[in-house]
């Protein structure tokens, strides 16, 4: 019985796991209760605020407001100033989380998940805190889930341990994070407010926020990194590329990110345009309000109505719906949550237009060219394969087993590779180009993970994505304490503090060389030149391979090479599949995908 409960537990860290990847999201219930510590008040933008010690000495403020509410006349705008309020606010509890899909998958479900008055931050100060570099933590969750406060992301650890101060933000989410249409932009509008990457200003306005107040809890302004993961990795080069966000920050660390910035006819057109749009472009989910309220009777009634409305009625139409009408026009069709990750907007101003990440980053002059860590994990797809019913037996959901260990390994091979050259490989090789030698890159390969018998999870996740996070805040809550047997836990614990070290370092120093202790295996910058040049840290821990520096590169070139010569496919229709995912956009070349194996494939 207990071997069963514990995995059970073990499974349902494994779905709180994919939550954070961008489906759901791991809260407590009932959040504890804290007792305000008059040695946390403080008087900031806004007001005097008050917050709570824990018993790591650990000063914290949750909740704290960073802008005015995005609600009513501010919804799809760029963020106001915080209004002043009156008295004292107890910091003490995580301010609401931003809307979002609600979990239920029910078309009738009006219900919604969070809260669009949700622009919060918290901090988190170790005792005495003076002058500190300071750590911004932008969360993932396909930026359509997700919140600043979930308890992997529970500062204390990695500020105490590394004597930084951390903050973690909420942003708003899905549509009403990134949504750019005609109606809502207007000749007297700031060019903020019309850009549609309502999200990316969110983040900015956060770090306007350090930037003015930190000091106040021992930060030091002028010595801010940027972190996150998955979408917070994406958002994190979004950063880099805003020119709004020049300056605000000194160092960015990207974990399991990548960036795409779509043009804005792709955020905007119809689907049947001759530039198509998105199928949840902004024309299209209008169309769907307009059938949902009953104002339109199809799609071609709808686009009718919508361009026949004048703007400004057009505008107030979207503001004047509640957020579950919101939420109904991205139901998939056939009634299910739409969670895919909300195109960044080449607007022109917020982010750039027209241009590919490769180009961006290629010439220093065009994005904010500070000292940068990208890295992924060794098995970042085995997270989505394994809930995935073509490749894994599930019971209610839940994943039993592997179909074909044979086939599950491959395919995880290719699409993570696939991730490490296009969020770590082509990015650091345009980057150590231009700016030098403060480019570093890692692979996370631990996999330490519990084997149940009926399911061992070495296998269905190894080095999966998000895993690397509780190594880098420290925290290994229930049930994730439970993937991990005892006897790994000492080796686990270790190579965690060598990442917060490391990542310590970085925030410090701009590199993150021996970790902050000095203890540490030197990593060392991203090197082009020279075949054997080590440019790659592998963050393992001694029940593996241990840390050390790998000279591994891949390229593109690699993965089609491999392709071309694997003959392990169960047929054309799953090799010309494999292509079709791996090489996507500029990667993807119709003669070459034509002449696929002996039958080819068609376009």
């Amino acid at each position: 019985m207990k071997t069963i409960l514990t995995t059970l537990l073990a499974l349902a860290a494994l779905v709180a796991l994919v939550g954070i990847a961008g489906y759901a999201w791991l809260a407590p219930e009932e959040p504890p209760t804290y007792i305000p510590a008059q040695e946390t008040v403080r008087t900031i933008e806004g007001g005097e605020i008050i917050g709570y010690q824990n018993d790591l000495g650990v000063s914290v403020w949750q909740g704290i407001p960073y802008a005015a509410p995005p609600v009513g006349d501010l919804r799809w705008k760029a963020p106001r100033p915080v209004a002043p309020w009156e008295g004292q606010l107890q910091a003490l509890q995580p301010g609401n989380e931003c809307a979002t899909q609600p979990r239920s998958t029910s078309s009738e479900n009006h219900s919604v998940d969070g809260n669009e008055d949700c622009l919060f931050l918290n901090v988190f100060a170790p005792a005495n805190a003076d002058n500190l570099p300071v750590m911004y933590w932008i969360h993932g969750g396909a930026n359509t889930r997700g919140s600043g406060s979930i308890v992997l992301y529970e500062g204390s650890l990695l500020a105490s341990r590394q004597q930084v101060v951390l903050v973690s933000i909420n942003y708003r989410l899905g549509n009403f994070g990134w949504l750019s249409h005609p109606a809502l932009r207007s000749a007297d509008a700031s060019l903020e407010d019309n850009s549609g990457n309502y999200g990316t200003l969110d983040q900015i306005k956060g770090l306007q926020w350090v930037r003015d107040n930190i000091a106040q809890f021992g930060g030091n302004p002028d010595k801010v990194t940027i972190f996150g993961e998955s979408a917070g990795g994406w958002n994190v080069l979004a950063l880099m590329a805003s020119p709004l966000a020049k300056g605000l920050f000194h160092g960015a660390i990207v974990q399991s990110g990548g960036l795409d910035i779509d043009p804005i006819w792709v955020a905007e057109n119809f689907v049947d345009d001759e530039q198509a749009g998105s199928r949840l472009s902004s024309r299209e989910i209008i169309n769907q309000l307009f059938i949902l309220d009953g104002s339109a009777d199809d799609a071609g009634a709808a686009r009718a109505r919508q361009e026949a409305m004048p703007a400004t009625e057009l505008a107030r139409y979207l503001r004047a719906k509640s957020t579950a009408e919101i939420f109904a026009a991205y139901r998939s069709e056939d009634g299910g949550l739409v969670t895919t990750l909300p195109d960044l907007i080449g607007d022109g101003h917020v982010l750039p237009a027209g241009v590919s990440s490769q180009q961006l980053f290629s010439e220093p002059a065009n994005y904010n060219a500070v000292p940068v860590m990208l890295g992924t994990n060794r098995d970042e797809m085995k997270l989505f394969l394994s809930f995935n019913p073509d490749m894994v037996n599930t019971l209610m959901g839940i994943p039993t087993g592997i179909k074909d260990l044979q086939r599950y390994e491959k395919f995880n091979r290719y699409s993570t590779d696939r991730w490490k050259v296009i969020g770590v490989d082509r990015l650091a090789t345009v980057m150590r180009a231009g700016q030098g030698e403060n480019v570093f890159a890692y692979r996370f390969d631990a996999k330490d993970l519990r084997d149940f018998g009926l399911v061992d999870l070495r296998d269905l996740l190894g080095a999966a994505h998000a895993l690397e996070i509780p190594y880098v805040f420290g925290n290994f809550p229930k049930p994730f304490s439970v993937m991990y047997p005892s006897d790994t836990h000492e080796a686990r614990d270790a190579l965690s503090a060598s990442m917060m070290s490391y990542w310590a370092e970085f925030a410090y120093n701009g590199k993150p060389g021996r970790g902050r202790d000095g203890r540490e295996q030197e990593w060392t910058g991203w090197m082009n030149e020279g075949e054997d040049s080590n440019r790659l840290m592998i963050l393992d821990s001694t029940l593996g391979d241990g840390i050390r520096m790998s000279p591994e590169r891949i390229s593109i070139d690699d993965l089609k090479q491999r392709l071309f010569s694997d003959g392990s496919f169960a047929d054309q229709e799953e090799y010309c599949m494999a292509y079709e995912t791996l090489f996507l956009g500029e990667d993807f070349d119709p003669r070459e995908y034509e002449s696929l194996g002996t039958d080819g494939c068609s376009s």
